[in-house]
This record gives structure tokens, sequence and C-alpha cells, in this order.
């Protein structure tokens, strides 16, 4: 089985998605800040981690610099997920200049979470 780190502050979409992903046969384990979420990838090795961008201790984009300065961690796929009023266009070339896989904006359904996993993951 895959394993997967969501990495979100809102511990109530945190919850869903991770029964709903469970339900899909996934491992899954979350983080509520940037600081947990690091130490969990250290520790787990996920083989997938959704990202949000905004989370307390530290931002998305930065706990993405930190992965991609290790060469063990670099190689796990990253989809940044936000709800906050970002514009897509900027996030979009963010996550590009980061060198994460994709990016999804809140509200989303989870068909369409599962889809990019899925396809990341094949």
């Amino acid at each position: 089985m895959k394993k997967i780190l969501i990495a979100d502050d809102e511990k109530e979409s945190t919850g869903i998605l991770e029964k709903r992903l469970k339900q899909n046969n996934y491992l899954v384990n979350t983080a509520a800040n940037g600081k947990e979420a690091l130490r969990s990838i250290r520790s787990d090795k996920p083989d997938l981690i959704l990202l949000d961008i905004v989370m307390p201790d530290m931002d998305g984009y930065t706990l993405v610099n930190i992965i991609k300065e290790d060469k063990e961690l670099s190689i796990i796929p990253i989809i940044f997920i936000t709800g906050k009023d970002l514009l897509p266009q900027s996030v979009e070339q963010r996550v590009s200049d980061l060198g994460a896989h994709d990016f999804i904006m809140k509200p989303c359904s989870f068909e369409d979470i599962l889809a990019k996993i899925e396809k990341i993951l094949g």
C-alpha cells in the first residue's frame, strides 16, 4: 500500500480526506503544521505528500525548499493544496518553480484529488 502524508492545519477537511484515502487503500499520516510534517516525512518517507501552503510554524513553500535540498526526500512527489485567497496563476508558477508536481485549489472534490494522486502514483 502506498503511503500519503496530508500536511494541513484544517482538522475537519484533513479528517475527511484521510478517511476517504484509507477507503481507497492508502496508508495515511497527517500533520497539522510544517514542522510536524517535516518530522513525519523524515521518519516515514511517504510515497506522496498533500501539502497545504498556509500552515503554522512553517508554510508549505518553505517545507518544499527543505525537502528539495535533501537528496533522499527530494524524489517524493508533492501536490500543493490551498484554500486561501491566492491567485491560481501565482500558485501555479510558484509550484512549478519549486518542483512540486501539481496543485489543487479548495474547495475541490475528492474525485479530483484522487485522480491527481493516481496519476502520480500510478
